[in-house]
Parts: structure tokens; C-alpha cells; sequence
């Protein structure tokens, strides 16, 4: 394990900036970068063990970066002036377009969220809770009783038919095409995005070619919808995700452009859903193996009180982190780190899956244990699946309340067995990780 003490090149200072770097692992560089681009949650697991909980890496695609594992110097990551770190590069914008919130930095990105806030907040959420429990009893309609089922695919489709309701307000053959064209644009994009961007497509029948007919045939959808919501005689009280962001001006009386809005949307229907459902796969997937959680679980569904369902989520999204990291790029000329001085042009990667299985927070981590979370909230930044800062993931609260209902509909209306079977083994889909097997359960109407 060595540590390094570099110079950053003499810019408008008339002397260079001392640079302490946290320690790098004693591993060629190529080893590096093949294990965090096969394996990050394994490959970061391990040299955690090796050389603590922050480290530097040459990683392919995001090059110089440090990883932290720690809740204090996560703090001081996220609450760092937007001016000295901001957005990492690259980001999910080279696959979501350039008007995504994800490629927005600074008082850009301060503005577009204030845009984006209201329709995922308070009395808005509210009134998608009728939606998220109709998507439910209709996806479940065709489960199949006493035989193995992947609850992982039926959760990708409640979450994306819950989303477009939510975006749109209301159903039609326009969202038919969407639901065609968002889960394959989204397994494929997911794959892509972890992946150096070529500098062309290669043709139509290459992976990127794909991606881009897909995105040609989305924006032509959301063109035609933009046009519909448009011309509603009922344009002014209609309050959809579509038409509030249609409605809705900055500061100074712009609007966003129909690309921007295309692209956040796209942001919403990929980024929101995928990731909603594979927590929801996992969460069949881990309650099926506790029956004393899955009793409560049942128990509590009969009433309107949810504790132990949020415990249960929160301790869901700890033990089965489905995003694993997340990141930011420094601007300034450094960075303080705790004792380190980071150069501009590093990435620094919170590793969120390594601190939601820290013992100093977490006593015995790696077991299904959703107690920890009754009567009080997890730790601040030992446990944050949405991420942290300005940069927090502005559905968190759409998705968790999304994900309570439908936990709540399903145990309103079956019994899910219990299974002796081993874990499920995660699975990489690129950005999120997903039960190997698909969450697989056996259910019995009620």
C-alpha cells in the first residue's frame, strides 16, 4: 500500500499546491480497473479490507478517483460548495440526453429542481398513492398461484405503468408505445452506461446504434404527447408531471425547451423505475426467507399503520443496495478530504453499498434485520440509497411511497410463502443490481 504526495501544475498561484492523495492498493493498474468494471461491490469489499475505508483508483471511464467508504468524509462530500465539487464525470446524461438533470451542474442544476421538487413532494405524492395500488391488483391479476414466479419482471411493469400515469395523467395508445420502448432502452442503456462512449455508433445493429433508434422513436412519442397536453381545453388544471413542467417557469420567465423536457422525462421513466422495482424484488426475495418479518409484515397490511414496512424497506435498501455508488468531480484547484487534499480533475465515489454494511453503524450488517430501523432513522450518511447533497435523487420520496403501497397491496391480497432457499446471488445490470433469479416467490390469494 503506498500513499502519494504530488504537485498540481502552477496556475494563477504563484506556488504549486501540496496534493496528499489517500492511500492506492498494491495492484497493477489493469487489475484496477478489470475488477471495479466486472465486480465494483466485490472488488471495492476487498480493498476496503486491504487499505481502509478511502483509497485511490485509475478506473476506466472515470479515471483518477477516490473511493470513500466512510460516513464523515460522505458528509463532507456532500455538503461541499457546489463551486469546489460538483456533478462526476461522466455521468447517466451520455445515455439520458443532455437536458437531464443528471447533466446539469451549479445554479443549472439548482434551477431545474426547483422545477422538478413539487410534483414528487407532500400533497403531490398523495395523490398517486390510488395509482400505485390500481397499477398493483391489475399487474397481479395473472400471477400464478402455488408455483415459483420472478417478481422482478410484474415489479418493472407496475413501476413503469405507475410512473407514466404519474408523468402523463392518464392512459392511451401513446403510452403503449412507451411502455414498448422504455424497458428495452432501459436494460440496454443501464449495460452502456458503465462503458467507456465510442465515438460513433458503429451502425444501427450495433449496441449504441440500438440505443439511439430507440431515443429517436421516444422522442417522436413525447413530441406527439407534448402536442396533445398542449391543445387539452383542460391544460390549466390538469396537474400531471407533463403538464406542470409544461406550466412552469424560472426565475427569470424561461421555460424549459421540449428537449430538455423530453430528456428530464426520460430521466423520470429509466432512472425512477428500474430502480424502484429491483428494491421491490428484493424485498420479496428477503422477506420470503424471514417468516417472523413476513408475519408482521402480513399482520400489519391488515391495519392503515405502515412503521414496520418502512423498517422493512429501509432495511431492504441497506442489506440490497441496488445503486452502489455515487459521485462527484472536483472543480477547484483542491479538494480537503478529511486529512486529504484532493487535485481538480479527480472523481471521488462514495462506495454506498461497503457503508451500508459498516459494524461501527450497523451491528452484525449482513443480516436481514429490519429492528434496527423501528423508532428511529438510520444513521445520517451511514445509510443512503438515494444518494446525498444537492444531488439527492429528487423521487426518493415518490419511490418510497410507491414502495410501501405496493408492498402493502400485495400482502392485502396474498399469502407469500416462506422458502428455506439459499440468498438469491445479486446480479450486475449495469448500474442497478437485481436478485439473480428475478426475487422469485410462491403466492395464495387471501
Amino acid at each position: 500500500m503506498t500513499e502519494a504526495t504530488i504537485t498540481t501544475p502552477e496556475r494563477s498561484a504563484p506556488t504549486p499546491r501540496e496534493v496528499r492523495l489517500p492511500p492506492t492498493p498494491p495492484v497493477p493498474r489493469l487489475i484496477q480497473g478489470l475488477g471495479f468494471t466486472t465486480s465494483r461491490k466485490w472488488t471495492v469489499a476487498q480493498i476496503v479490507r486491504r487499505c481502509g475505508d478511502v483509497f485511490t483508483l485509475q478506473l476506466p471511464v472515470f479515471g483518477r478517483t477516490v473511493i470513500v467508504a466512510d460516513p464523515a468524509l460522505a458528509k463532507e462530500l456532500f455538503m461541499a460548495n457546489t463551486e469546489d465539487v460538483g456533478n462526476i464525470q461522466p455521468n447517466l446524461s451520455r445515455v439520458l440526453g443532455s437536458g437531464s438533470v443528471f447533466a446539469l451542474d451549479g445554479t443549472d442544476h439548482r434551477r431545474r429542481r426547483r422545477l422538478l421538487t413539487p410534483p414528487f413532494h407532500g400533497k403531490s405524492i398523495r395523490n398517486y398513492e390510488a395509482i400505485f395500488e390500481e397499477e398493483t391488483l391489475r399487474e397481479a391479476q395473472n400471477w400464478p398461484e402455488g408455483t415459483p414466479f420472478e417478481t422482478l419482471e410484474p415489479m418493472m411493469r407496475i413501476t413503469l405503468n405507475a410512473i407514466l400515469r404519474a408523468v402523463f395523467g392518464a392512459d392511451g395508445t401513446h403510452l403503449d408505445e412507451l411502455r414498448r420502448i422504455i424497458p428495452p432502452w432501459v436494460t440496454l442503456g443501464s449495460r452502456l452506461a458503465v462503458l467507456p462512449t465510442p465515438a460513433r455508433t458503429y451502425g444501427r445493429f450495433s449496441p449504441w446504434g440500438r440505443l439511439a433508434r430507440y431515443r429517436r422513436r421516444y422522442d417522436e412519442v413525447i413530441g406527439r404527447l407534448i402536442d396533445a397536453v398542449q391543445a387539452d381545453p383542460d391544460f390549466d388544471e390538469r396537474d400531471d408531471v407533463l403538464a406542470l413542467l409544461l406550466k412552469s417557469t424560472y426565475e427569470d420567465g424561461s421555460s424549459m425547451s421540449r428537449q430538455d423536457i423530453g430528456d428530464e422525462l426520460l430521466t423520470l421513466l429509466a432512472a425512477g423505475h428500474e430502480t424502484t422495482a429491483a428494491t421491490l424484488g428484493w424485498a420479496f426475495e428477503r422477506i420470503s426467507r424471514h417468516p417472523d418479518v413476513l408475519a408482521r409484515l402480513a399482520a400489519e397490511a391488515d391495519t392503515e399503520d405502515n412503521e414496520y414496512r418502512q423498517a422493512v424497506i429501509l432495511e431492504v435498501q441497506r442489506v440490497r443496495t441496488v445503486i452502489d455508488f455515487a459521485g462527484r468531480h472536483v472543480y477547484a484547484p483542491s479538494f480537503n478530504l478529511g486529512e486529504y487534499t484532493i487535485p481538480q480533475g479527480y472523481s471521488i465515489v462514495v462506495a454506498l453499498s461497503q457503508m451500508h454494511h459498516r459494524t461501527q453503524e450497523f451491528s452484525d450488517p449482513d443480516r436481514f434485520d429490519p429492528h434496527r430501523f423501528l423508532g428511529q432513522r438510520p444513521p445520517t450518511f451511514a445509510h443512503i440509497p438515494f444518494g446525498g447533497g444537492t444531488r439527492r435523487c429528487v423521487g426518493a420520496a415518490f419511490a418510497n411511497v410507491e414502495m410501501d403501497i405496493v408492498l402493502r397491496t400485495v400482502l392485502r391480497h396474498f399469502v407469500i410463502e416462506t422458502t428455506d432457499a439459499p440468498a438469491e446471488k445479486t446480479h450486475s445490470r449495469g448500474v442497478a443490481y437485481t436478485p439473480k433469479s428475478g426475487g422469485r416467490v410462491v403466492v395464495h390469494r387471501r
